[in-house]
């Protein structure tokens, strides 16, 4: 029987490896299946340990206020090594880009335990952007035993770098299958929206995805790149002040992210009394969010993550960076790279507002991200 512990600390992580934690707790008689979390995250990431029900074996709850990257890497590091020693794991899965996940590949390679990376792959080529998520995929990637890739490019990234071809496999994103598990399990079952300002938009007849007859339609929007923090930011909060106002009878919802550098541009631009189309509401739980996103008529972000997920429901996607890791996703179509400029932002975005031909090529585009059945794949490489 191996033995396997899966670490990860932020909601994206966690949404991304709940579902690999459930995969593996299928098949007791060859894996113990233990869990680590860091609580990089701590709020969102207990959310949505909580939707998959995952108990975690081990938290490090390393999140304390006022700490920046030196220590959350150090927390991680050394945090990791007391779990490393009571555990003995034969491997250590990580997922993605986080520090969380870097610090503890790095952890695992001290106490040389072989280390299985999740989405491994993706790459800009650019250590800047983002930041620090570039260097932390390539760190991590340097100490991968397993590379468990999205898509073939991904793949072609590594094979670039030199890693052995056996040990690469090409799964699909995880992603897709915590996706199809929440339309499946939560969605289709009626599910109402916990959170108020949701439930008040709704109740507003305010948030609609324009389709199926529906008169309303709504923009969904997310931000919290550390790399266009400042001018970059103030950008876009402009491009979104400036479309509001050009479609009055559009909604523009923004869940804001409880980082100071999001909320203080957005309070600079809009003010205390924003258009009443604009609706600036609290971070969302993930099944609140995933149903906003499956009402929304397109999306515009700085996310990774969301890049994947939106063009699954058939979301055109915008993605406010200069650069991406997902390029699959700008070859087939579904996503198009509209950096922090104001006028490409509005102009794109008022593009697929008002030209339905457009909207519609993007909106229907396949998603190059998989099948659903990235987990399953996993599971049966490390058997």
């Amino acid at each position: 029987m191996k033995r396997i512990l899966l670490v990860f600390g932020t909601r994206p992580e966690a949404i991304k490896m709940c579902p690999l934690v459930k995969e593996f707790q299928k098949h007791p008689e060859e894996f113990e299946t233990l869990v680590c979390v860091s609580g990089q995250h701590r709020e969102m990431l207990d959310q949505v340990l909580q939707i998959f029900g995952v108990k975690p074996d081990y938290d490090l709850n390393i999140m304390k206020q006022g700490q920046d990257l030196y220590d959350v890497t150090a927390r991680v590091l050394t945090g990791m090594r007391d779990v490393l020693d009571e555990v003995k794991p034969d491997v250590v899965l990580v997922h993605g880009d986080t520090t969380t996940s870097m610090a503890a590949a790095l952890a695992a390679f001290y106490r040389q335990i072989p280390v299985g990376h999740v989405e491994a792959g993706l790459r800009t080529h650019n250590l800047l952007s983002p930041w620090p998520e570039e260097l932390n995929r390539q760190v991590t990637g340097r100490i991968a035993t397993y590379d468990f890739s999205p898509t073939p490019l991904s793949r072609q990234n590594l094979l670039d770098e030199g890693v052995p071809e056996e040990r690469i496999a090409v799964t699909g994103n995880t992603v897709i299958d915590a996706l199809h598990w929440v339309v499946e399990n939560v969605l289709k079952k009626g599910y109402q929206p916990k959170d108020p300002s949701v439930a008040s938009l709704l109740q507003d007849d305010n948030c609609h995805s324009g389709q199926s007859g529906e008169s309303k339609r709504m923009v969904l929007i997310t931000g919290h790149r550390r790399e266009n923090f400042g001018e970059g930011f103030i950008s876009m909060c402009r491009a979104i002040r400036d479309l509001a106002e050009n479609y009055p009878e559009v909604d523009f919802v923004y869940p804001m992210h409880l980082n100071p550098n999001v909320r203080k541009p957005i309070r600079e631009v809009f003010g205390a009394h924003p258009a009443k189309n604009l609706h600036f509401i609290e971070p969302l739980d993930y099944l609140d969010f995933v149903f906003l996103m499956e009402k929304s008529y397109l999306v515009l972000t700085d996310s990774g993550g969301i890049q994947e997920e939106a063009p699954g429901l058939g979301k055109p996607v915008l993605v406010m960076r200069d650069t991406t890791e997902r390029p699959e996703a700008v070859e087939a179509g579904t996503v198009k790279l509209v950096g922090t400029d104001h006028d490409l932002i509005v102009r794109e975005t008022s593009r697929l507002l008002d030209d339905r031909a457009y909207y519609e090529t993007m909106s229907h585009a396949v998603n190059p991200y998989g099948d659903g059945k990235a987990c399953p794949r996993i599971v049966e490489k490390l058997k």
